[in-house]
């Protein structure tokens, strides 16, 4: 689970990745025989047996430094990802963010050219609002209204729907289902744990070899 990739001065909430520590991190994973794909492609491939050797490579918010920084990187490795964006605030900025740097967020044309280079959209909610305790007008208007606009800007079906702020309930996961996603990403679901709410691994700036390597056995044994 990562965030954005960019140089910054200041980091409060911890989602930013240095882009030169971000490349020494998709070469750890290619020395370890691993290999960044899209969720989407990873539970597809889990389902038909087919994952071993594959990570899943999401990244939350859309920023802008996905398009400058991540994804000729991924190139640079044969990886793929998935980015989840907030589909009522492209061209837009990071204003659900009260400190920290104000980040600039992927345009319409952006995803078009991410979805042209083969990687998965997938939607982060219309406004970035926290799921747990909405109602049902609202969690249809994050949930459903944004996978419309973003299938009406990319023409392809979107699969995948990552919880702002991991933030979900029962309800929230039964909507995510209904809205016809095939998949739901969380970071630590708990008792919703299943294909409507993953849990996932965050990984950040200070996230080097040894950190990598004690998370990687970590998974392993969880597993």
């Amino acid at each position: 689970m990562y965030h954005s990739v960019a140089t910054v001065g200041e980091d409060p909430y911890l989602i930013t990745v240095d882009p030169a520590r971000f490349r020494r991190q998709l070469r750890w994973l290619s020395s370890w025989g691993l290999r960044g794909v899209a969720v989407g492609t990873l539970l597809r491939s889990h389902r038909e047996g087919a994952a071993g050797g594959m990570v899943g490579l999401s990244f939350d918010d859309g920023y802008r430094d996905f398009a400058e920084e991540v994804m000729p990187a991924l190139v640079e490795h044969g990886f793929t990802a998935t980015v989840y964006v907030v589909a009522d605030r492209l061209g837009g900025y990071n204003d659900w963010d009260r400190q920290g740097p104000r980040k600039p967020l992927m345009t319409a044309q952006h995803v078009r050219e991410a979805v042209a280079a083969g990687l998965e959209i997938g939607s982060h909610g219309l406004t970035h609002r926290r799921l747990a305790g909405l109602g049902a007008q609202d969690l249809a208007a994050q949930v459903t209204g944004s996978r419309q606009v973003l299938e009406d800007l990319t023409g392809q079906a979107v699969e995948g729907f990552c919880y702002p702020y991991g933030s979900l309930d029962t309800a929230a996961v039964e909507a995510v289902a209904q809205a016809g996603y095939g998949y739901g990403c969380a970071v630590s679901p708990g008792p919703h744990s299943g294909v409507y709410a993953l849990p996932r691994c965050y990984i950040g700036d200070r996230d080097g070899a040894l950190r990598m390597t004690a998370k990687l056995a970590r998974h392993r044994w969880q597993r």
